[in-house]
C-alpha cells in the first residue's frame, strides 16, 4: 500500500513564507513526476508545480519567481517552498506522485491528502 502524506500548511501573512514537504512510504520500486497542485473554495483544482525524476522543475505563471519545487530521492519526498506568499494563494495544497511500487508494475498517479495554507493579515 502506498501513501503520500503532506505537512507544512498553516497560518501565515501576506509576505510570509512556507515550507510544504510530501512524503510517500509503502512498497515503492521508483518515482517519476511529482507535483503540487492547489484548490481554493469554489475553484478548480489547479498544477501549481511539477518537478521530474531528474530535477527538472516548471511553474504556474501564478507563482513563478517565488515558489520552489523540490525533492529527495532517497526520502521519497517533494518540497514546494513558498515565499512572498499572496492572499490568493490560499487554497488546500495537494501533492501527487506517478510511481510504481515493484519491478513490472506499471506507473500510477497517487494523491495525497490535502494540506490547507491560508493567508491572511
Amino acid at each position: 500500500q502506498v501513501q503520500l502524506v503532506e505537512s507544512g500548511g498553516g497560518l501565515v501573512q501576506p509576505g510570509g513564507s512556507l515550507r510544504l514537504s510530501c512524503a510517500a512510504s509503502g512498497s515503492i520500486r521508483s518515482i517519476n513526476g511529482m507535483r503540487w497542485y492547489r484548490q481554493a473554495p469554489g475553484k478548480e483544482r489547479e498544477l501549481v508545480a511539477v518537478i521530474t525524476s531528474g530535477g527538472t522543475s516548471n511553474y504556474a505563471d501564478s507563482v513563478k519567481g517565488r515558489f520552489i519545487i523540490s525533492r529527495d530521492n532517497a526520502k521519497n519526498t517533494v518540497y514546494l517552498q513558498m515565499n512572498s506568499l499572496k492572499p490568493e494563494d490560499t487554497a488546500v495544497y495537494y501533492c501527487n506522485a506517478d510511481l510504481r511500487r515493484y519491478y513490472g508494475d506499471s506507473y500510477n498517479t497517487y494523491w495525497g491528502q490535502g494540506t490547507q495554507v491560508t493567508v491572511s493579515s
